[in-house]
């Protein structure tokens, strides 16, 4: 075997040692997971996020709600747009300032993010299933850290507790 084809393989061999592919690699297959458990549903992940947030959060206006979850505010729009012409949120111009408007779940919204939430649960019990019991809420703890340490560096930040 010639050295360049050997350096090419110990390169690509320390992929699985990086932590930025491995992270990638993982959303990949939560994206999946996600996918199959919620496929009824037809939402993505972002769009979900959204939902479980108003769940708790009704009222909430655009800057506020993109900071919640962590997305820009262009993206957040978008999403919003998809989920109130599926008639799953509403937007209210906010008393205060009409020129801001807050998101709320409809009724079919909240109707759905009940019914979603085994789906849910289904596809993030399945993706940390592998690691032993006692070490799934260690895992966790762990990327909330990674996360709130590097939350600046991201194109959207996202508001931690």
């Amino acid at each position: 075997m010639d050295e360049d084809l050997q350096a090419a393989r110990l390169r690509a061999a320390s992929l699985f040692q990086r932590p930025g592919f491995l992270v990638r690699r993982l959303h990949q297959i939560y994206v999946a997971l996600y996918l199959q458990e919620c496929e009824p549903f037809g939402t993505t992940p972002v769009q979900s996020s959204v939902l479980q947030v108003l769940l708790l959060r009704p009222g909430l206006d655009q800057v506020t709600l993109a900071a919640e979850i962590g997305v820009d505010r262009t993206t957040l729009s978008e999403v919003l747009n998809r989920l109130e012409r599926r008639g799953l949120i509403a937007r209210r111009p906010a008393e205060h300032d009409r020129r801001t408007r807050r998101a709320f779940l409809t009724d079919e919204g909240a109707a759905m993010v009940s019914a979603m939430q085994g789906a849910l649960d289904n596809a993030h019990r399945r993706l940390i299933e592998a690691l032993p019991p006692e070490a799934r809420q260690a895992f966790v703890e762990q990327l909330l850290v990674l996360v709130e340490a590097n939350n600046e560096q991201g194109r959207a930040i996202l508001k931690t507790y």
